[in-house]
Order: structure tokens, then C-alpha cells, then sequence
């Protein structure tokens, strides 16, 4: 039973009996001490705020801590076990790859450059538009991690990207075991080489990967989360790689690939070779007002009419759940005959509805940044209403463009920015956009029309 504990770092109440049976684990208290500074030794954090105090078990009132409640309570008296990382796999077969696909020019460059990174330990950022196969330029990277008997998780901060991911690395590498971690798993935990992982579940591990590949580094809750970001860098095995994947790098990284102190792999081009479809901001007035008091002849209704007339399936992307669902009743009352759904985090069945999307079984979903990133749909169109609202920030507008023109036979739509003023993160998604767009011209990656 040392497996279970290899490379991980767990309560007591996580453990399996014969784990402790074998007493061959590291034994750490909870926190860390140093003078009057308490440190939760899982999640990181050293703040008053985050610390609660409360009668416990252990005759005492102990402080736990509360950033990282949700993977089981650490408080002043746990302990935590751990065993230290030996990857000890049973040698994977070749072909290990059993991908056979081909990469473009820019998928080729970049996955030699991750090949590369991970041999030497270097940290790297692949900057990639959506739609530019990230996944499939990391799989030469992974395949030779495996050969040379590395432990690999891939992580995201979004469930729903783990479970898309999880059945595309299985294909790719048919006999490497691998498992998927995530907060609402039915199956138990087991000792894998290859894991895929939400970035929650990373708390749970410590100095476990030889090479970490956290996607969408920039989605919610990573991007704000210290305690997900202190999580990641424990994973890691000191001398490991980490990779960083993002459509949208934030303004330090950018900073930091300008000053040379972050090595990067730029690409501007999707697989297909086709440009990104550049939005279009359009006013559309009060657009909340035309909800509420249901204006059937407001522009946000005609937009959704023109899209209807032309046979086009798209997402409306909604800044909250509330005037989701408001809206999504106009829109019942309004176009009786046309199927539509809505989805939302607090929505049981979103994972169904997503899917009857993807076969095509609506014409349109309505939806909140749930579906910025990580989903995919053959052929769509999107409108954002409100996309002047601060839900929307530059990173989420580019992701949600990104949303249109994945599939090669379907390259092109329309992404509309529908607002009632435009904001400067509106302004600099497009600008963006463009930009990418001329640097793929630039190089030769697009194909002209």
C-alpha cells in the first residue's frame, strides 16, 4: 500500500489502515511554525484571516485551516503523511505514442521546444491562440517523459477540461496507466504514471511530478488563487519541469517573456491553418432594461432572430445565472418553436446539455462563463450580451471568440460583442485578436483566402 501514499501528502483520514500499518511514511504537523507566523503546510497559506478556532478532538481549541477546507479540514494538531516519490512504473511497451496524427509548422516547433524543456528541468509557456492544438504538441514531450520513466500530471482548473482531456490521452498513449482527479470522482485513487487533475487536487501531492503541464493557466480560480499556485509548485519535484498553457497569458508573464526571464513558445495560427475570427462590438443600448421589461423589438432579440432566420447554431454568453434565466425566459416566450437550453456551474445536468450541443440536439445554448474554455462545438456562432460588463474581462472575451472556427471543414463565424459601452477590456480582446492574426500572416502560417 505504499503506492497510495507515493508522492502524496494526506490526513490521517485520507489514509487506507494498511498505510499505516507499514509505518513507512513522513509524519508532518499541519502547520508550520516559524516565530508568531503559522503556515498550513498543504495549501500554504500564513494568513489570520484564513485561520478559525474551534473545540477539537484532541481535548484543545485548535486553529484549522479554512483557504483550503474543502480537501478536508488541517488544523494545529494534524498530521500529515507522506512517502516519498520513486516512480516505481513497470516499463510501458513501445509504441508508447499511439497517436497518429501529424502536427503543422508551428505545432512541430513548439513541441520540440517542450521535448527540450523537459529534458533540461527549464520552466516554459506555451502561448498558444485557442484552437491551436495544444494538447496534441505536448504528446512527443510526454512520450519521452514516460520512455525515460517520469512521473507526468497534467492539470486545469476546470473539471470540465480534465474530462475532455482524460479520453484524448487515452488514445494517444493506449497502454500507459492513467487516472482522472477531480473533486465529484466515484472511483478510488491508484498510483499512475500519466494523471490528469483539477489544480484543486494538487494540494494532495508533494514533490510527485517530474513534469507538471498546468492548462489554462489564467482560468478562474488559478489565476487568483495563491494557495492553487503554491499547491502546483509542491507537486513538482524540485528539479521537475513545469509547463504553462494559455491562450491569455497575464500582463506579468508577458512582462516576464519580454525580459527574457520566461521561456516561451509563441503560436498565432490554429491546426487548420485559418485565421481567428475577429469580433465585432456592437451597441445594443440597454440591453437589461430590454429584458426586464421584455422589448421584443430591442436589438439583443433581433440579433438572436437574424442568427435564427440564417439556420446558424451559437452560444449566448450571459454576464450571470439571474439574467440568464430571464432571458432565457423572453426567449421561450418570443421563439416557442425553437429548441434552446441554458447551463450554468450550479446546473446538475450541464455536462448532458453540453454534450446534446455537440450532437447538435439545440440550436442554441445559453450559457455564463461556464463554457468559455474547454468545450467544443462543430460549427457555431457566439454573442456576448453585456460585454461591457466586468464578468467579461480580456481574457475571458478572447477565450469566448475562441469558441467559434475550431473545426477545419467549419473555419470561419461570427463573434459579436453585443454592450452598452465598450470597456477597455472589450477594446484590448479585439486588439489582441488582430494581433495574433497579423503574426500568423507574418510568418506564413495562415492560408489566404
Amino acid at each position: 500500500m505504499t503506492h497510495f501514499l507515493m508522492g502524496r501528502e494526506l490526513l490521517v483520514s485520507e489514509l487506507k489502515e494498511d498505510c499505516l500499518k507499514e509505518n513507512k511514511s513522513i509524519i508532518s504537523s499541519g502547520f508550520i511554525e516559524a516565530g508568531k507566523q503559522q503556515t498550513c503546510r498543504r495549501c500554504g497559506s500564513n494568513q489570520p484571516k484564513d485561520r478559525q478556532i474551534a473545540p477539537c478532538t484532541c481535548g484543545e481549541k485548535c486553529f484549522y485551516c479554512i483557504r483550503c477546507l474543502q480537501m478536508g479540514k488541517v488544523k494545529q494538531c494534524s498530521e500529515l503523511y507522506h512517502v516519498p516519490e520513486k516512480n516505481e512504473f513497470i516499463p510501458v511497451k513501445e509504441p508508447i505514442l499511439t497517436w497518429q496524427g501529424r502536427l503543422s509548422q508551428q505545432q512541430e516547433h513548439a513541441s520540440k521546444e517542450i521535448e527540450t524543456s523537459i529534458i533540461s528541468g527549464q520552466t516554459r509557456l506555451i502561448w498558444a491562440v485557442a484552437g491551436a492544438g495544444k494538447t496534441e504538441m505536448l504528446f512527443k514531450g510526454i512520450e519521452g517523459a514516460i520512455r525515460s520513466g517520469k512521473r507526468i500530471c497534467i492539470a486545469s482548473p476546470r473539471t470540465d477540461v480534465c474530462l475532455e482531456l482524460a479520453p484524448r490521452l487515452k488514445s494517444a498513449f493506449q497502454q500507459v496507466e492513467q487516472i482522472t482527479l477531480y473533486g465529484e470522482m466515484e472511483g478510488g485513487y491508484s498510483y499512475t504514471q500519466l494523471v490528469i487533475a483539477t489544480t484543486h487536487q494538487l494540494m494532495r501531492f508533494r514533490e510527485a511530478f517530474d513534469v507538471l503541464i498546468i492548462d489554462e493557466i489564467d482560468a478562474f480560480p488559478f489565476d487568483t488563487d495563491k494557495a492553487l499556485q503554491f499547491a502546483a509548485q509542491k507537486a513538482k519535484k524540485t528539479d521537475g519541469t513545469i509547463i504553462y498553457l494559455s491562450a491569455t497569458p497575464n500582463k506579468q508573464m508577458r512582462q516576464d517573456i519580454a525580459q527574457k526571464k520566461l521561456a516561451a513558445s509563441i503560436l498565432p495560427a490554429r491546426y487548420h491553418g485559418f485565421a481567428l475570427p475577429e469580433p465585432k462590438a456592437i451597441w445594443v443600448g440597454d440591453w437589461r432594461k430590454s429584458i426586464l421589461k421584455r422589448h421584443k423589438k430591442a436589438a439583443i432579440f433581433k440579433e438572436v432572430q437574424r442568427l435564427l432566420q440564417a439556420n446558424r447554431r451559437f452560444l449566448v454568453f450571459v454576464p450571470n445565472i439571474e439574467l440568464m434565466l430571464e432571458f432565457s425566459r423572453c426567449l421561450k416566450d418570443f421563439f416557442p418553436d425553437c429548441s434552446f437550453t441554458s447551463v450554468s456551474s450550479e446546473d446538475e445536468q450541464r455536462k448532458e446539455k453540453v454534450q446534446k450541443m455537440r450532437d447538435e440536439s439545440y440550436q442554441f445554448i445559453l450559457t455564463t462563463t461556464i463554457l468559455e474554455r474547454g468545450v467544443t462545438f462543430r460549427d457555431i456562432d457566439v454573442l456576448v450580451l453585456g460585454a461591457e460588463d466586468r464578468t467579461f474581462t480580456e481574457a475571458a472575451l478572447i477565450q469566448i471568440a475562441g469558441r467559434v472556427g475550431r473545426h477545419r471543414d467549419f473555419p470561419a463565424g461570427e463573434v459579436r460583442y453585443l454592450h452598452y459601452g465598450q470597456t477597455k477590456a472589450l477594446k484590448s480582446a479585439i486588439t489582441q485578436i488582430k494581433k495574433m492574426n497579423t503574426l500568423a500572416h507574418e510568418r506564413g502560417l495562415l492560408i489566404e483566402k
